[in-house]
């Protein structure tokens, strides 16, 4: 009898890759195959790339070279947002099998049943703009918590970004599959689910909005919580947080502000001012006293001063905010932004970067303080180091020590004291 064969995922950037991969991880091995861990030998590997940064890029080129030096033999498959954009250019690099943009990757396993020609396949046709549906579901083989994808694409064209064009304009997913969706995850003993997208906030589906989903997921029996994943401040409605205070929905926001100047973010070509980022995290800490208020920000866009870089400091600072996300920014080759002038040199940018993550980490700790002494709900996913993991709804990382088992249990967690990225707890 001929074997089985195997195959192998690795997932660069997002969440949305990551429902992505779950979704494909299943679908390959319900086709016979195989499914190793990243990093053992396989037949084929799959990498759902990432764009956004160049990092992301050369993340990609690395992970082949790897790839080939462990076993030459492996045929690579390249699929998502660096495949859409850079097709050409990835289908060169030794041992690729397989360049799939994002209208089709999807697509994967009969893709590659079909195809074992010499040369690489290279496949990037246009990008829908209609609803559509998920074959499958994300059951998450690895975490107890699964991403839900609801939204793809995006229309809003911030000037530093390429995503438009390597995920197309924004379309949402059918209602009803969705909720399909959300049912098996919760059959299948996912007691979390992490809503993702591109920009979730801008559902729309036969009138159905992002709270349409909520309030039908939250009637799913088996779901325990429902995590909202990163959204954008003019697309969050009101009602999010009248569900965060009575319902399964997460106290936890994760709303990218990018910077704290006003003159950049309209170089930006963002939506918002930094006064109405302001706005919106006080009235969520008034509404929702302990709610995990996150940001993503970047330092460096072209024209970037250093008044504008203290204007960001100082909002940061003064915000009730529990952690942000720092990034340098990174030129695209078809982001608007690479047609600008000031460019800010790439010393400048790492002392920014350094500054603002050491803001992050007080920040941090400022919040983990605030509950110790205090009983938590926590989720917890494994055992590291004889130590149990897990998280609360306000997304705060929980280690206890343990003898039975606590996969997938919600306990409670009387938190007793903060280290650098969680804190430490014992069994209420």
């Amino acid at each position: 009898m001929t074997r089985p064969l195997t195959i192998s995922f690795h997932t660069l950037g997002c969440r949305l890759n990551q429902a992505e991969t779950a979704t494909l991880e299943n679908r390959f091995v319900a086709a016979g195959y195989d499914l190793v861990t990243a990093g053992e030998a396989a037949d084929v590997v799959v990498i759902n790339t990432c764009t956004v940064t160049e990092h992301g890029d050369s993340d990609t080129r690395r992970l082949v070279n790897r790839i080939r030096r462990r076993r030459p033999d492996t045929r690579i498959a390249l699929i998502g947002c660096q495949s859409q954009v850079q097709a050409e250019e990835l289908g060169q690099l030794p041992g690729v099998a397989w360049v799939i943009g994002n209208a089709v990757k999807m697509n994967l396993p009969e893709i590659i049943h079909s195809y074992h020609g010499p040369g690489p396949l290279i496949l990037t046709p246009e990008i829908g703009r209609t609803a559509f549906t998920m074959e499958g579901a994300a059951i998450d083989r690895h975490h107890t918590r699964a991403n839900l994808k609801i939204q793809d694409g995006c229309n809003f064209s911030c000037a530093y970004c390429e995503i438009p064009y390597a995920r197309g304009r924004s379309r949402s997913r059918e209602f009803s599959d969705v909720v399909r969706e959300a049912r098996e995850l919760a059959a299948a003993g996912h007691r979390e689910v992490i809503l993702t997208g591109i920009n979730i906030g801008t559902y729309r589906h036969e009138e159905k909005t992002i709270i349409d989903i909520l309030a039908a997921l939250e009637a799913i029996d088996e779901l325990a919580r429902i995590r909202i994943s990163s959204i954008e401040m003019t697309t969050i409605p009101e009602e999010i947080l009248t569900f965060m205070k009575n319902g399964k929905v997460c106290r936890f926001l994760h709303v990218p502000v990018q910077s704290g100047s006003d003159p950049v973010l309209k170089a930006m070509q963002r939506r918002h001012r930094a006064g109405d980022f302001a706005d919106l995290m006080h009235r969520a800490v008034r509404e929702i006293p302990d709610i995990c208020l996150g940001t993503d920000v970047m330092v460096g866009f072209p024209g970037e001063s250093e008044q504008h870089f203290e204007e960001t400091h100082a909002l940061l600072q003064r915000l009730p905010l529990a952690y942000f996300h720092v990034f340098s920014y990174s030129e695209r080759p078809h982001s608007k932004s690479r047609l600008l002038g000031d460019k800010v040199p790439e010393a400048v940018k790492a002392g920014r970067s350094r500054a603002l993550r050491a803001l992050s980490m007080q920040k941090r700790q400022a919040y983990f303080h605030r509950f110790i002494g205090r009983s938590e709900a926590v989720l917890f996913e494994g055992c590291k180091n004889g130590l149990w993991n897990g998280f609360t709804d306000t997304y705060i990382r929980v280690r206890v020590a343990a003898e039975a088992p606590l996969h997938n249990r919600i306990k409670s967690v009387r938190l007793l004291g903060a280290e650098e990225s969680s804190m430490m707890g014992e069994l209420a």
